[in-house]
């Protein structure tokens, strides 16, 4: 399985800004979906945000509209997640996903539709 590494986490106040960067090891993901998910202490892992191959088209959580941006840099083999008005209740381990075995032009908030996940990078926000 293709290893991403996310990083860019870290403890911000809230109203802060970071941005989580994500690269695969050793593969491209220029062809590849890429999504962001999230889980909160004590809570299932959820969806956050989801780019398709070429960036034309994403996808976000209802949570997080109109404060995060997901994009990407291809010629970088890069994925990113800007995280702008951070609140408390974003709080989360933030993984990235990478459908990089087939090509596919979707744009997915599933998470059974990415084969390559990251570690995790931990965003913590104070009030």
């Amino acid at each position: 399985q293709v290893q991403l590494v996310e990083s860019g986490g870290g403890l911000v106040q809230a109203g802060g800004s970071l941005r989580l960067s994500c690269t695969p090891s050793g593969r491209s993901i220029s062809r590849s979906p890429m999504g962001w998910f999230r889980r909160a202490p004590g809570k299932e892992r959820e969806f956050v945000a989801a780019i398709n191959w070429n960036g034309g088209n994403t996808a976000y959580a209802d949570f997080v509209k109109g404060r995060f941006t997901i994009s990407r840099d291809n010629a970088k083999n890069t994925a990113y997640l800007q995280m702008n008005s951070l609140k408390p209740e974003d709080t989360a381990v933030y993984y990235c996903a990478g459908r990089l075995n087939t090509f596919n032009i979707g744009t997915h908030r599933t998470e059974d539709l990415y084969d390559s996940w990251g570690q995790g990078t931990q965003v913590t926000v104070s009030s």
